[in-house]
């Protein structure tokens, strides 16, 4: 009975007991009107990740179908992603047989069981913390570095040739070749660039109508009408029936080499699904726990890798088409994915006289969304260093791969999170005649001192790499003081951080102003850093009379032991 109520409270279970009538229309018009777009996206999104075009369509039905039963959003469409292409390829094509996408359809399965593993386990343990490993510049960088991945990689399909070499640099040089010696297909890349050209200039002018099924349709009947399938590369008719669990041929060895990429696509999937999903959610009023997401998109991409499928996430473009199409809940996704379960059994030959080249249309255009020019000029006017980041990011992943150049920004992001806390702002605090409290010399000049007192600042956790600079600091404001200092009050509220290495350095310097007459006390010290210089072992040193609940009342101790603070002097 247990079970029974426990499902009970998975959020489709929840939407459908409450659902209303007049929610029925839009949600059904919603799904058809997804249609357009699952259909053409799902199977150029495999081709993207070199699989079979058809597996994008098993990518998409059984997530859709699993996320609306324990999906927290109601909005978020699942599917393949543009995002995820590149890295799904780079991960299962070295282990799949040359120019078989077939053989690399059962390791992307794998994968997809992995991500999925990976993102439920992280769910139950609150883990969606992590995502955040992704900071802006990264991402940025690594979005800017996908598309013109995704986009040279799909050129060759749109002309009608294709190239071998490996890596970005080269298959630029191998398409330059190929286009100054006449290696273009002259009809693929006609109806390539035709199809390109309707699904952009319906964005622009006729957005209402879906430019991407526009497309499909007026190639496949191109296709037909002139008998071009032995001409032009063709997605060809898709196999009949649905596929069952099956991982034939593939051994622990290689499970083992994909769980490392399958732990960087299932950051990547996460962190693009709980943007898009607090977005749409905030948009509605709704609020998205994140851990239940995680969860519900690690179902979606089990189910999808059991049933022919790869990885998944939250689509950024796929969403936003069913919340404009009047979607209430995730029956327009129900709706979706029966319609293209639907064409799959009724219509498998269709896709006979579907072109490569419009295929690579419809994920050019897609990729072309991922790109971020005015970000990038903002991050650069904004912060060169996070610039820097998102440089490196780029050509990480650009030019040395995928997974590889996701986790040299990450390194490089912590490399500057340590660099602003090694070298962090610090500064004296003076009086000013204007405005109660203490305040950074540097932006009042005019302000004053105590004779006999200084504050000092320091804004960052005290550790290993920064306690010595924190130390000269502090000696290097006692002696350039013109009047003979007393007292030394640490303004430390920022201090959020201290280390066995830091407290040393405490030590010395206490020591250091104790032989020359001055007393070092603290303000504002958060109460857990108190708690580690006692267990640290220099409770003792560090006795309670050196511990002020704000600056003024250790400002007011100073006065009261030294008599000070009415002749003040200016700075």
């Amino acid at each position: 009975m247990s079970r029974i109520e426990g499902l009970g409270t998975l959020p489709g279970i929840v939407t459908a007991r409450a659902y209303r009538r007049e929610w029925l229309r839009p949600d059904i018009t919603a799904g058809l009107v997804l249609t357009a777009l699952l259909i053409p996206a799902g199977m150029g999104y495999a081709e993207a990740a070199g699989l079979p075009a058809y597996a994008g369509l098993y990518a998409t039905i059984v997530p859709l179908l699993a996320y609306a039963v324990v999906g927290p959003s109601k909005i978020l469409v699942l599917g393949p992603d543009s995002s995820l292409a590149p890295l799904i390829a780079a991960a299962v094509l070295p282990l799949a047989v040359a120019d078989d996408p077939e053989s690399a359809l059962v390791f992307a399965g794998v994968l997809g069981v992995l991500v999925g593993v990976i993102l439920l386990v992280g769910g139950f343990l609150r883990l969606g913390f992590v995502t955040e490993l992704l900071s802006k510049p990264i991402r940025l960088g690594y979005l800017n570095a996908i598309a013109l991945v995704v986009i040279v990689g799909q050129l060759p399909k749109l002309l009608g040739f294709s190239v071998d070499a490996p890596g970005l640099l080269g298959e630029i040089r191998e398409i330059a070749e190929a286009v100054v010696n006449g290696g273009i297909d002259p009809v693929a890349a006609a109806i390539g660039l035709a199809s390109l050209a309707v699904i952009v200039g319906f964005r622009l002018w006729l957005p209402r109508i879906p430019g991407v099924l526009v497309a499909v349709v007026a190639a496949i009947i191109a296709s037909a009408a002139l008998d071009l399938t032995d001409d032009i590369g063709m997605v060809g008719a898709l196999p009949a029936g649905l596929p069952l669990p099956s991982f034939g041929g593939v051994e622990w060895s290689d499970v083992a080499r994909l769980v490392g990429p399958a732990a960087g696509i299932a950051l990547i999937a996460f962190a693009d699904t709980g943007v898009l999903s607090r977005t749409f959610a905030a948009r509605r009023g709704e609020n998205v726990n994140g851990s239940t997401e995680m969860k519900a998109v690690g179902v979606a991409n089990i189910a999808g890798g059991l049933f022919g499928g790869f990885p998944i996430s939250a689509s950024g473009s796929r969403t936003p088409v069913a919340e404009q199409s009047g979607a209430r809940t995730q029956f327009a996704c129900v709706v979706g994915a029966v319609a293209v379960l639907v064409f799959v059994l009724v219509a498998p030959g269709l896709t006979t006289y579907l072109p490569d080249a419009t295929l690579g249309a419809v994920v050019i255009v897609a990729a072309t969304a991922l790109v971020d020019i005015r970000g990038t000029v903002r991050m650069w006017q904004m912060s060169t260093v996070e610039f820097g980041l998102a440089v490196a990011a780029f050509l990480g992943v650009a030019l040395v791969g995928v997974l590889q150049g996701i986790l040299v920004a990450i390194g490089l992001s912590f490399v500057s999170v340590v660099a602003r806390a090694w070298q962090p702002y610090r500064t004296e605090l003076v009086r000013t005649a204007d405005r109660p409290g203490f305040h950074d010399v540097e932006r009042h000049p005019e302000g004053s001192r105590i004779p006999g007192l200084v504050i000092v600042r320091f804004d960052a956790p005290l550790f290993f790499a920064n306690g010595e600079i924190f130390d000269q600091y502090v000696r290097s404001v006692v002696a350039r003081t013109e009047a003979p200092v007393e007292w030394v009050v640490i303004a430390a509220e920022p201090i959020t951080g201290l280390d066995t290495t830091a407290v040393d350095e405490l030590v010395d310097l206490d020591a250091y102003l104790e032989g020359n007459g001055i007393r070092l006390v603290f303000a504002e010290m958060k109460g857990p850093i108190k708690d580690r210089l006692i267990r640290f072992g220099v409770g003792d040193r560090f006795d309670p009379s050196r511990f002020h609940p704000t600056l003024e009342d250790a400002v007011d101790a100073f006065i009261g032991r030294t008599g000070r603070g009415n002749d003040q002097v200016v700075g």
